[in-house]
């Protein structure tokens, strides 16, 4: 029987590295063997426990995540690093890329996003623990994975940018009373009208629906909800 991913979890919100933890426990093939909630600690964790794959947010109260990961650099510490955060600033996503890390979730995520990402990890780590010598078939998948959550803008609709429309989907799952493409606009920074395309395009997909909601006068609202 293959022996388990062993995951650090290290996010300063106990209430989502919670969440993290409750996502792995459905996933077959992963275990949570620790949490820590401070770059000191998971040093500490680190180096005690040795995990095959640190979930790592970027903010922390006193320090960043980059911190941890230029540790495991300087320590040659055997682990893969997968960020999971909110930080999207450009320095940050090329040290990321620069140092190794395997793939670069912006929260908030969804069990989906979040069950493609670790799954093609583990398909990534199953065909290097394969075997001694790889096939060339092996080393195309292997690296042609290296960026599936990041979707292929050549099978994109014109107008429709694959982190924008993953930004929709992420906002909409954080909105439980669904939204308006008024808010959305506001909230992402977009104007109404664009919007109002991605909701659309998005109900062509069928990844949400539509609700109008009757006020007391006017016309009816139109709010949108993920499926």
């Amino acid at each position: 029987m293959a022996k388990n991913i062993e995951v650090l979890i290290v996010e300063d919100d106990v209430r989502i590295a919670q969440i993290h933890e409750k996502f792995l426990e459905q996933l077959e093939g992963f275990q949570t063997i620790g949490m820590s909630h401070t770059i000191e600690e998971a040093k500490i964790w680190l180096d005690t426990l040795k995990p095959d794959l640190i979930l790592l947010d970027i903010y922390f109260p006193d320090k960043l995540g980059t911190e941890l990961i230029d540790y495991i650099k300087q320590t040659n510490i055997e682990t893969d690093i997968i960020l999971i955060t909110a930080a999207a600033e450009v320095d940050i996503v090329k040290k990321a890329y620069a140092s190794g890390v395997i793939d670069f979730l912006l929260k908030p995520l969804t069990m989906q996003r979040f069950r493609e990402c670790l799954q093609k990890y583990k398909e990534k780590k199953d065909i290097l623990n394969s075997s001694d010598r790889l096939k060339a078939n092996e080393i195309h998948r292997l690296w042609n994975n290296m960026t599936f959550t990041e979707e292929s803008r050549e099978h994109s609709p014109k107008g429709i940018d694959p982190v924008t429309k993953n930004g929709v989907i992420n906002f909409l799952n954080t909105c439980g009373g669904g939204v308006t493409a008024e808010k959305l606009g506001r909230e992402l920074g977009i104007s109404r009208t664009t919007a109002r395309r991605y909701l659309e395009y998005l109900m062509v997909e069928k990844i949400i629906y539509v609700e109008h909601i009757y006020g007391t006068v006017g016309r009816p609202e139109r709010r949108y909800f993920i499926k």
